[in-house]
């Protein structure tokens, strides 16, 4: 019998058939284990995907409100819509969210920071530790403010510098604005003994101001731009051939009555009345500055052909000068009808077909004078001078370069919808964190 038990012990003890069964009963806990915290993980890092998701999109949408507006108050409410619309697994748990103005770059309140938090319990590991598990994210974004530019003084001859210069004691009241094409160092040149009083002043390039006005310089503007550059001369109402023909002596007191037409230069030295339409300056020059000058002319536009020069303003005496331009119902119906919004509002076009050098034209003070519109003169050098007695009115001045001298004073009270735009920036907005 003990012989019989002796080899049956020995066969036992050497079988291996049964280990994988003993060994996966033994393992079994562990893979449990192991499959439950994998399923967890994998949850938890879904829900922080899509939490890290909803930040970001948060923080940018947020930051894109204060790009184009930084005085908005609708900043937190554009970022909750967007953190709320990229919820989906976790828009049912309660959450901790918060947003708040942050710091970027050495400058202050330039980005919009998101935090949320969510607290859930997972099924495996909230069985194994008897707690809820914590996802965290946070999100800034940085903007850059964007704009429109409006100028109603602009210089616009690039690559150059002093393309607006402003000396002596010469002052501006323009809160319309200034502004210069030029990415050159030193575009604008504002004197020190000067008198400026603006909103804004615009430069692709640099510009060198008085002290005070530094708040108000936008320098290095990307998107600043001139609405003309393209824009064809209008087509003239007629092209026949006009002499203006100012009476002698006494008889200079009688009213001139004239009608749009070509005239080889004017020289309003009497009593003139303009009747409406586009006048073609066909070289020559566009004469306002005799004292005896007396001239009305609504709803007018004056065509600078082949090197027509302009002189506005007097020396003194009793002369006046009331201008107003087309506006854009005026052209309806006519070939110009397709520019019209640009035209509109444009007292003076100049040509510049042809043309390779600068044209000096000029605004001199001591004249009465009331002009409204735009002043557009693409190859014109203007030099405003002398003590200015124009009458508060909205007219602006695009030139290639603007240079105000001595005593100049020269005041225009465009509001911000009737200023020309110069061109603007989109707002930019990039996550940094």
């Amino acid at each position: 019998m003990r012989d019989t038990k002796i080899p049956f012990i020995r066969r036992l003890v050497g079988d291996k058939s049964g280990n994988a069964v003993l060994f996966t009963g033994l393992a079994m806990p562990v893979l449990i284990g192991a499959a439950g915290y994998a399923l967890d993980l994998a949850q938890m890092y879904a829900w922080k995907r899509e939490l890290q998701h909803s930040v970001d999109q948060a923080a940018m949408a947020g930051a894109w409100a204060l790009a184009y507006d930084e005085d908005t108050t609708t900043w937190q409410t554009r970022a909750l819509q967007e953190y709320n619309a990229n919820q989906v697994m976790m828009a049912a748990y309660d959450q901790d969210y918060s947003s708040q103005l942050g710091s970027y770059g050495g400058l202050t309140d330039n980005s919009v920071i998101v935090t949320a938090r969510v607290v859930k319990r997972l099924p495996f590991s909230g069985f194994l530790v008897n707690r809820s598990m914590t996802v965290t994210a946070r999100a800034q974004a940085t903007y850059a403010e964007g704009g429109t530019y409006q100028a109603c003084l602009m210089a616009l001859k690039e690559d150059e510098t002093g393309t607006f210069t402003v000396g002596g004691t010469a002052s501006i009241n323009a809160s319309c604005g200034l502004g210069a094409l030029s990415c050159e160092a030193g575009a604008i040149d504002i004197g020190s003994n000067t008198s400026v009083i603006t909103d804004s002043i615009v430069t692709c390039g640099t510009a060198t101001v008085p002290a005070g006005l530094e708040d108000k310089v936008t320098d290095g503007a990307s998107g600043i731009s001139n609405p003309f550059e393209t824009l064809p001369a209008p087509v003239p109402d007629s092209e026949t051939s006009k002499t203006l023909n100012c009476p002698n002596g006494q008889a200079a007191n009688n009213t001139t009555y004239i009608s749009p037409g070509k005239y080889a230069g004017m020289d309003m030295k009497c009593k003139v009345v303009m009747n409406p339409g586009i006048y073609v300056i066909d070289g020559g020059v566009l004469d306002l500055t005799d004292n005896k000058s007396h001239v009305t002319g609504t709803g007018v536009m004056f065509l600078l052909r082949n090197g027509a020069q302009v002189k506005i303003g007097g020396s003194g005496g009793g002369g006046y000068v009331n201008l107003t331009p087309m506006e854009a119902a005026d052209f309806v119906g006519t070939a110009n009808e397709a520019y019209k919004n640009l035209y509109g509002g444009m007292l003076i076009y100049e040509d510049t077909t042809g043309q390779s050098s600068p044209i000096a034209h000029t605004f001199n003070g001591n004249s009465n004078i009331t002009i409204r519109g735009t002043l557009y003169l693409p190859n014109g050098d203007l030099t405003i001078n002398g003590t200015g007695n124009a009458n508060p009115m909205c007219f602006q001045l695009w030139a290639s370069t603007l240079k105000m001298n001595g005593t100049a004073s020269i005041t225009t009270t465009c509001t911000s919808t009737e200023t020309n735009s110069a061109g603007g920036s989109a707002g930019g907005v990039r996550l940094v964190a």
